[in-house]
C-alpha cells in the first residue's frame, strides 16, 4: 500500500481485547464468533445470524 491510497480499514487493534462484554447484556463473552460479533448466543437474534458457507469456489484471475 503507498501512502496516498487510502486505508481499506480503519484504524484499531489488531485483536480483540481480553475481556469482551455482550452489547446487549454486558455479559462475558468466552466463544470467538460471539467475541467477534460482541453478542451472546442468547442475546443474537435471526438478524445476526453467522452463515457459513461451504463449497467449491472458483480461483482468483491470475493466481
Amino acid at each position: 500500500m503507498t501512502p496516498e491510497q487510502p486505508a481499506l480499514l480503519p484504524p484499531g487493534p489488531a485483536t480483540l481485547a481480553a475481556v469482551v462484554r455482550c452489547r446487549r447484556c454486558g455479559r462475558v463473552l468466552r466463544d470467538p464468533e460471539a467475541r467477534m460479533l460482541r453478542l451472546g448466543k442468547e442475546c443474537r437474534g435471526p438478524e445476526h445470524a453467522v452463515r457459513v458457507v461451504a463449497g467449491e469456489q472458483d480461483p482468483l484471475p491470475g493466481i
